[in-house]
């Protein structure tokens, strides 16, 4: 079964997962931001071995620390899509913009698609590829463990916003709508900010899409 821990990361708080196979204690990593010797201290802790990097989008406080890491410990590089690239080439514009350690741009080592899979031991997760945030945000989705890790498209009470650059609103709310909903009321779902909720009470009181139907 799949099993996570959510530490918060960078001056943006951002939730940096980390997730493994309980059987084999393989593990990945969701959005790598920042605070590497941090996240690495945690992972020893859990006795886990990691394997993957997997990124849902580009934004600095997500994707910042990657190339690093990637170095660091000789990982693959798995996510986002490719709409992300833009986002990718300008890591370190955001690093000087939101005044972060330097980021350097990198090249992952397997783009994502909508429908496509990730492993990591026992454990297998569904991708979606949910535009509107940014134009190559992914999702993943465990139907086993009933979690979806959905970066930046939604959070408790609020969703991802559209006003960078290829951001979009009516097509983030269509991914919420045709990628999201899908998944069941009784997933809960890890966002990139903030705290876990399920799609069934986004759906109840969420005021940006309570009142999507799919």
């Amino acid at each position: 079964m799949l099993q996570y821990q959510t530490i918060p990361v960078t001056p943006f708080a951002q939730n940096c997962s980390i997730v493994w196979c309980d059987e084999t204690r393989k593990a990945a990593i969701i959005d790598p931001g920042g605070d590497l010797d941090t996240l690495q201290k945690a992972i020893e802790n859990l006795g886990l071995t990691l394997e993957q990097i997997w990124l849902t989008h580009a934004h600095i406080d997500h994707a910042g620390g990657t190339a690093e890491l990637a170095e660091r410990l000789n990982l693959p590089i798995v996510g986002p899509h490719t709409g992300d690239q833009f986002w990718i080439d300008r890591l370190a514009d955001q690093s000087r913009m939101f005044n972060f350690p330097l980021s350097r741009p990198f090249t992952p080592t397997r783009w994502l698609n909508d429908g496509d899979t990730v492993t990591i031991g026992n454990s297998t997760l569904t991708v979606r590829h949910c535009p509107g945030h940014t134009p190559g945000h992914v999702v993943f989705y465990s139907a086993e463990a009933q979690r979806a890790f959905v970066g930046d498209v939604l959070f408790a009470g609020s969703i991802g916003r559209t006003d960078f650059p290829g951001g979009d609103f009516d097509t983030l709310i269509d991914s919420i709508k045709q990628r999201l909903w899908p998944m069941g009321n009784e997933t809960v779902f890890i966002p990139g900010h903030g705290p876990e909720s399920s799609f069934g009470e986004e759906r109840k009181r969420n005021p940006y899409v309570r009142d999507l139907q799919f």
